[in-house]
């Protein structure tokens, strides 16, 4: 045995190391659905699992000051650690929601240049020339961002997909049961999944 070495000591640490090793073991995957409610109490558990850790790191009898000392540092930075890893997932995950959030202003601040290049097409001045192939373009470029144009004439009339600016009595498609939209006065965007401007429509009743 070598001499001047306290076995207790010796003990003290093998304890610490192993409880130091498990605590440096990776965080768990982000929740599937990324909800922020499942990141905060994915990170409230870490943080308590490593606060549980501290007392029994320590403890022991006859351990030196400076062996305890350095196992309260370890967990310290552990929990750094383990909060920059969920501060991290945070960001990562809102990086997307901002970028896609960026690309729907940037369309509906062109709503109304759609708007008019509809509104010519639908009075015929938009059928050839130079005007015509730029309009077409510049739709052609939005759609690579996901942007549609949505509402038709017989459509069932859908709150969440129309506004309806009007109501009307008007004769309904063969079959119609249900509110049906019977003029498109503005038509709707949407990015995706996500509608930017609903469609304005005049609607009636079934008889």
């Amino acid at each position: 045995m070598t001499e001047g070495v306290d076995p207790r000591d010796t003990e003290a640490e093998e304890v610490v190391g192993a409880e130091a090793a498990e605590a440096a073991q990776p965080t768990t995957a982000p929740a599937a659905d990324g909800s922020s409610d499942a990141l905060e109490q994915e990170l409230q558990e870490e943080q308590e699992a490593v606060a549980h850790q501290a007392p029994h790191a320590v403890q022991g009898e006859g351990v030196h000051p400076d062996t305890a000392l350095a196992a309260e540092r370890l967990l310290d930075l552990q929990r750094l650690q383990a909060e920059y890893v969920n501060y991290k997932r945070r960001v990562d995950r809102d990086r997307a929601m901002v970028q896609e959030r960026a690309v729907q202003d940037v369309l509906e601040t062109l709503l109304p240049v759609l708007d008019d290049i509809h509104a010519a097409r639908e009075h015929g001045d938009l059928q050839t020339g130079p005007f015509a192939a730029i309009a077409d373009k510049f739709e052609q470029t939005l759609t690579k961002f996901g942007l549609t144009r949505f509402g038709d004439v017989g459509e069932p009339f859908d709150p969440m997909q129309h506004e309806a600016l009007m109501h009307t009595q008007a004769e309904l498609p063969e079959g119609a049961d249900t509110t049906t939209v019977v003029t498109v006065l503005q038509p709707g965007y949407r990015a995706g999944d996500q509608v930017i401007r609903p469609a304005r429509v005049a609607v009636a009743d079934p008889q």
